[in-house]
């Protein structure tokens, strides 16, 4: 039976105590040296495939300097498509990151119902361990890929009992920060835009929440619209909620995409921005300083993300033990809430 979920994975240097030989006895033993004695190589084996230790064919190779690639995943079940400014910037800071240390980078879409290609891309020496953008359903599965030995960071929130290592931004700040602007320009029906299921909009949610409650102003169940990052029907979502001709001076957005296009429908309707609706957006991308107006948004560092994923991919690979790296987000203000 698998390992209990709670214990730290058996690891070489703890084959090598119980065996009473070196590490290096043990990495030989298990891709089958000759050097090393068919009765030790035996003993070895079996003592590993007891303790449900799998090799790591990628750190292997990564100590032999004979493949040093990182697999970049992208998760099926994110409708967060690559074309997404956001995805191409965290992208584009792991591709720097990574051609700063002479390695090689492998991108791929994980399918639907194909979570065990992420295994085998490692177990088949195709990488040397995983960068896994995006969360969501997935979680439990990411989880037990951790606890087999698969070495992976993941971008995304930090989940209670999470096995893997995490790097994202401090989104439960992010929200507050954005919504307290707008109660200090005197918004008092702020509208919030995202799915709170979704790992990270949930805690930009609970930022939004908190400032509400500090401010003492109520939360309005009817001004939450639940909208998936990425979703092709936003323009749909949004005349569908304004269609409603509720009350609001606000609206926080939980990506500068979804605020941008909110701006574009408020626009064609004749209201204002900000005379009459202040907007908010989220990440920071480089189109948010280019619109008219332009938007204040919650800037996420993407320039630190692929350094960060990558170290903890390297943590991982060696085994230390699980860390999680929360990067820091800043209001930038701009026309649209002023």
């Amino acid at each position: 039976m698998p390992p209990d979920k709670g214990r730290r994975r058996v690891q070489m240097i703890d084959i090598a105590r119980m065996a009473g030989v070196s590490t290096s006895t043990v990495s030989r033993a298990l891709s089958g040296s000759s050097l090393i004695p068919e009765a030790t190589r035996n003993r070895i084996t079996e003592l590993a495939r007891s303790l449900h230790y799998r090799v790591n064919v990628g750190a292997a190779n990564l100590r032999k300097g004979d493949q040093q690639t990182i697999g970049v995943v992208l998760l099926s079940d994110s409708t967060q498509m690559i074309s997404d400014p956001f995805v191409l910037g965290i992208l584009g800071s792991l591709t720097d990151t990574v051609n700063d240390l002479g390695m090689n980078l492998l991108l791929t879409r994980l399918q639907e119902n194909r979570e065990d290609q992420m295994r085998s891309m490692v177990e088949s020496g195709q990488v040397n361990g995983l960068v896994v953008i995006g969360q969501l359903s997935l979680h439990d599965h990411l989880n037990e890929l951790a606890q087999q030995g698969i070495p992976m960071a993941v971008w995304g929130a930090n989940l209670e009992g999470a096995s893997y290592p995490v790097v994202g931004g401090d989104n439960l700040r992010g929200g507050y920060l954005a919504t307290r602007h707008l109660i200090e320009k005197g918004c008092r029906r702020i509208a919030f835009f995202g799915d709170t299921s979704h790992p990270e909009a949930g805690l930009r949610f609970q930022g939004y929440t908190q400032a509400l409650q500090e401010a003492g102003i109520e939360a309005d169940p009817r001004l939450r619209q639940h909208y998936l990052f990425g979703d092709a029907r936003i323009r749909e979502t949004i005349e569908g909620w304004l269609n409603q001709h509720l009350d609001f001076d606000a609206i926080f957005a939980c990506s500068d995409v979804t605020a941008i296009s909110l701006m574009g429908a408020l626009r064609e309707r004749g209201v204002p921005i900000p005379g009459q609706v202040r907007v908010v957006g989220y990440d920071d991308i480089l189109l948010s300083m280019h619109v008219h107006p332009t938007l204040t948004t919650v800037r996420q560092p993407i320039e630190q993300a692929g350094r960060a994923l990558v170290a903890l991919l390297f943590e991982s690979i060696a085994g230390a033990p699980r860390r999680n790296i929360v990067l820091p987000t800043e209001l930038i203000v701009r026309d649209s809430s002023l």
